[in-house]
């Protein structure tokens, strides 16, 4: 079936997460995404010690780099090329694909491509029809705009760090995960499709502009009104909240099993209170409304752990879900693997690749019913594709092309 972006081609200087991510959603849609590496300056994603059984590399033989699972799941469906964009010839033949290509993607700091030549007044003077986007940590402009940021460092300057911490307690600040690289990644992707859709009616394309921070604070919108309306800064509230009781994650039989229930409304709480068996607790005065259960949380949680705590996650789950009340098992990675919601779901998909053998992805996180995204192929071995993209879309010749090769312009 036709792709929403078919016959779309994007060049991707993403590293890391970030900046692959927007390629790999963009690839997922059917854009033909090309990745712009080196093998002098490795895609972080690329390095560290591969996380495979027994290690098939046999140390480290040159194949580390096409041996990493991070790297695989957000750099699918794309091309590869290796060149020089330190020399001349290097940077030549970049602008010689971006003139060809409709998108141009990046999370480099502000100025690297621009030292180049290829910032985007440059490379729209030759393609006026071309799309750019660029996701620097602090945004292209102001005081932060040189600072040196990882994913904890956007989490901290975007105000979520300082939200994360048990209620009462030490604030713990980092969340496990980069969770402001996926939120930056998702809005550029939306930035993306929205300036394709402004050139498909006007024929000009656009520069687009992501500040990471930016991106992650517009998802603490309920706080940022709190302090605007009331002059609250909020901290660390660990799993309150102000319009649900019970509202907590509680612990089950077995080792380190987990159970998160969520109480809205009086008739869940009369539901949850009947299956658990209608314990005398429950009738006590500070039970009785949301807001004295609210008032008096962490009693209420220690009764409502002592009735999981002899139960499995599953049994929790099941007995409260049949009555309305939700409730769902902590999952761990493994559960994605062989729980059968997601093994009915068909989510993850399986693909060969070369090096490894097969491999689980996870799979395009939308359903279009007219043009499904999809996971077609592995992620590119490295510069695995210099001939195809600077033969047959560039157009060098085979004499040229191997001229570069000698000389390490495309390695």
């Amino acid at each position: 079936m036709q792709q929403a972006l078919s016959g779309s081609r994007v060049v991707d200087f993403g590293t890391a997460l970030a900046g692959p991510l927007v390629g790999a959603l963009l690839a997922d849609m059917g854009a033909e995404v090309i990745k712009i590496e080196s093998k002098t300056r490795l895609d972080g994603f690329r390095m560290g010690r591969p996380i495979i059984g027994q290690d098939t590399a046999g140390g480290d033989e040159g194949k580390w780099p096409d041996l990493m699972p991070g790297f695989h799941a957000v750099n699918r469906n794309k091309l590869s090329v290796t060149v020089d964009m330190k020399t001349p010839d290097g940077v030549r033949l970049v602008k010689a694909l971006i003139k060809k290509s409709d998108v141009v993607t990046n999370n480099y700091a502000p100025g690297v491509l621009g030292r180049l030549g290829l910032d985007y007044p440059s490379l729209a003077k030759e393609n006026p029809r071309l799309v750019m986007a660029s996701m620097p940590a602090a945004g292209l402009t102001g005081p932060l705009r040189d600072m040196v940021s990882y994913a904890s460092v956007v989490a901290a300057a975007s105000g979520l760090m300082s939200m994360i911490g048990y209620e009462d307690g030490e604030m713990v600040g980092q969340v496990q995960g980069p969770w402001g690289d996926v939120v930056a990644s998702l809005t550029v992707t939306m930035g993306i499709v929205a300036a394709l859709r402004h050139r498909h009616v006007t024929g000009r394309g656009q520069f687009i502009e992501i500040a990471q921070i930016e991106a992650q604070t517009t998802m603490l919108g309920e706080a940022l009104m709190d302090y605007q309306m009331n002059k609250r800064v909020r901290g660390p509230q660990g799993n309150y909240d102000p319009n649900m009781a019970p509202h907590n994650v509680y612990r089950c039989a077995g080792d380190d099993r987990w159970v998160a229930v969520e109480v809205a409304t009086e008739e869940q709480w009369k539901a949850l209170c009947k299956v658990i068996g209608d314990p005398d607790w429950a009738k006590d005065p500070r039970f009785q409304t949301l807001r004295s259960r609210g008032e008096n949380r962490k009693e209420l949680d220690q009764r409502i752990s002592d009735w999981t705590s002899s139960r499995s996650p599953e049994e929790v789950t099941e007995l409260l879900q049949a009555v309305g009340v939700a409730a769902m098992t902590v999952m761990n990675v493994e559960d994605h693997f062989t729980n059968p919601h997601f093994q009915h779901r068909g989510f993850g998909v399986e693909v060969e690749q070369p090096m490894v053998g097969v491999e689980w992805l996870p799979g395009f996180p939308w359903r279009m019913s007219k043009t499904p995204g999809q996971v077609q192929r592995h992620a590119p071995l490295l510069g695995e594709h210099n001939e195809y993209v600077w033969c047959s879309i560039v157009g060098l010749s085979k004499e040229e092309y191997e001229r570069l090769v000698q000389a390490e312009v495309v390695k």
